[in-house]
């Protein structure tokens, strides 16, 4: 039986969006998904896909379950932890390795700049141990890799605008968007979600036709928006989208971890991640989410759709 093209974790919105671009390109009989709750693939498995059952954090679970995989989509460990998350990645590299898996795509993150080995964001420090990792663990001989540090989502917009809900009439109070940021530039090069699975999909399937000719083997690469925004002009958008004379209101990083909508969308396993969070606006400061590159235009073979276009059609759909 031929090696098969596997996805793990094979739900959430980058992986799903990645799938349904490789069921574009190749049968479903090539693919092998592996998820937490494989029924959620069951037409899928009914169209010949094989499904089999991880998770991250069921070490037992990762034992063999790349056996018949070819190539690897890995998509990171949903965290913006370190510790934890880098221990599940290597768990899975080593499976991987392991069930003789040839490549590893890695779904790293678009800080850290013009592919710089460090960041100050603290969100992008377990994919740099990842990167790190993949690098040092003999590739060549045991498998390749490529890390694609996947663009930041233009429609994350609120995990960097202090949640601010379009939905919600009362969000943000008094329009302020609140945050440890002034608005002004270095920006974010945001790139459409769904343009970044379309275009990692294509790199996995040029990968099976022809490794030997595909241009990132054993590195890591930068899949941007097509121009960089800077926050002022990010929430000038979204108010225009939703009608809302939207500003920026400078706070503190304390004040920010204080706010009450934050809650617990910064808990993980127990701990308040709040403040390592507010790093990231350090990394935007420092123009690490600025870079752009024209790797997402290649691979799409088209413009990639503009930030404002992206965040209009975002919330005509809510």
């Amino acid at each position: 039986m031929a090696p098969k093209i596997g996805v793990f974790p094979a739900s959430g919105s980058l992986a799903t969006s990645i799938i349904n671009h490789l069921l574009r390109l190749v049968p479903a009989s090539e693919l092998l998904l592996i998820a937490r709750y494989p029924d959620k693939f069951a037409h899928l498995s009914r169209d010949g896909a094989t499904i089999r059952y991880a998770d991250y954090d069921e070490p037992e679970s990762l034992k063999k379950v790349f056996d018949g995989v070819g190539v690897l989509m890995l998509v990171s460990y949903a965290s913006f932890e370190i510790e934890h998350r880098v221990e599940a990645h290597k768990r899975a590299v080593d499976s991987a390795v392991r069930s003789n898996v040839q490549q590893i795509f890695y779904s790293s993150l678009a800080f850290g700049g013009d592919l710089s080995t460090t960041s100050v964001a603290h969100v992008m420090g377990a994919h740099l141990a990842t990167e790190e990792y993949l690098a040092n663990l003999n590739p060549g001989y045991f498998f390749n890799y490529t890390a694609i540090r996947e663009g930041i989502y233009s429609e994350s917009f609120p995990i960097y605008t202090a949640w601010f809900d379009p939905s919600d009439p009362a969000s943000p109070p008094n329009n302020e968007i609140t945050i440890p940021h002034d608005g002004s530039g270095p920006g974010v090069a945001w790139a459409k979600r769904d343009e970044l699975g379309e275009a990692t999909a294509k790199m996995i399937i040029s990968y099976v036709k022809n490794p030997e000719g595909f241009p990132y083997v054993n590195r890591v690469v930068l899949l941007s928006g097509p121009r960089e925004v800077s926050l002022k002009e990010t929430v000038e958008v979204l108010g225009r989208a939703t009608g809302k004379d939207l500003r920026i209101r400078e706070i503190s990083v304390e004040d920010y971890a204080a706010l009450p909508q934050i809650r617990d969308r910064h808990m993980y396993h127990g701990r308040d991640l709040a403040v390592e969070w507010a790093s990231a606006w350090e990394g935007i400061r420092r123009g690490e989410t600025a870079v752009t590159t024209a790797v997402l235009e290649k691979w799409l073979d088209r413009e990639p759709e503009e930030y404002e276009s992206t965040i209009e059609k975002f919330i005509r759909g809510q």
